[in-house]
């Protein structure tokens, strides 16, 4: 009795699709509906409209075909780049873009690690921040400013919250403004683990005075540094380094704790000068002799 449906092919075809369609909707489509299928970080925000504006920037400029947003659960990109992704930081992203190629590195961490002087720079000329990048310049966007009314009804269409105040902040951006706003929300919802610092407490700099140190510690400052403190450290997005304020007031200790941990906004250094943030931390790319070596640089520079 039972193998008589295969007998009819058209009963068979019938009883089947619905025996798939049943479980299909019971597996699949009922827990796509349920709000533990779709997690948001507590500390995740909808775009501002003017971080919106950059997402549609990167995203009609392929950025996504170079560079990816997602960290995998391995040790050798978590400790390159940070925290491994997590669903719930993709909540408001309509597609993802978490791409499939590394031409350029990750920056699924890249919001807060640099301030916007330093993407606002990178943007325009890729090669004055790291001279072996093949990265397009996009300086070019300046020239384009962003449309209130198209990014409102953008915002309508996802669903993200947006006020009068939102859009007469878009007045006079350009389509550049948008793209740095949109890097600095990348992984900035996700806590970051504090760094193991690299602590010099109460040790002298071995290497003071040394002409050979300072010749060593003015190539690692041109390669490094010169992209921010300028080619002569006279200052740029980063500060002047010759003034008396840093040479005078600052410690070698001092001096080590900021080139190998960087600096945090508010950050409060000795003297009592609290810092503006946006230094990265270099103590994974250089060993404590080569800190040191630019601490002997940058205290030479004195009196020059």
């Amino acid at each position: 009795m039972a193998g008589s449906i295969y007998k009819k092919p058209i009963l068979f075809a019938i009883v089947v699709t619905f025996t798939v369609l049943s479980g299909s909707i019971v597996m699949m489509l009922l827990p796509m509906m349920s709000d533990s299928m779709h997690p948001k970080l507590s500390t995740l925000k909808p775009y501002t409209p003017l971080q919106l504006a950059g997402r549609d920037v990167y995203q009609e400029n392929g950025c996504f075909y170079c560079h990816t947003q997602t960290v995998r659960p391995l040790k050798a990109e978590v400790m390159r780049y940070g925290e491994y992704s997590k669903a719930g930081e993709f909540a408001y992203d309509q597609p993802f873009l978490w791409g499939s190629r590394r031409i350029g590195p990750d920056i699924a961490r890249e919001g807060g690690k640099y301030n916007d002087d330093w993407h606002y720079k990178h943007f325009n000329d890729p090669r004055a921040m790291f001279a072996d990048s093949n990265m397009p310049a996009y300086g070019w966007l300046k020239d384009y400013t962003l449309d209130p009314q198209g990014m409102e009804k953008r915002m309508k269409a996802l669903s993200f919250p947006c006020t009068p105040a939102d859009l007469q902040a878009l007045a006079g951006k350009t389509k550049l403004d948008a793209l740095v706003a949109y890097m600095q929300t990348l992984g900035s919802a996700v806590p970051r683990k504090a760094e193991a610092a690299m602590i010099a407490q109460g040790e002298k700099n071995p290497l003071a005075g040394n002409a050979d140190a300072i010749s060593d510690g003015r190539k690692l400052f041109e390669t490094n540094c010169s992209a921010c403190h300028g080619i002569n450290a006279k200052g740029g997005i980063g500060p002047n380094l010759e003034n008396n304020e840093w040479l005078h007031a600052r410690s070698d200790e001092t001096f080590f704790s900021i080139i190998a941990n960087g600096t945090t906004a508010g950050q409060e250094l000795e003297g009592g000068k609290k810092t503006k943030g946006g230094m990265p931390s270099w103590h994974e790319t250089l060993d404590k002799k080569k800190i040191w070596s630019l601490v002997s640089y940058i205290r030479s520079l004195k009196g020059k």
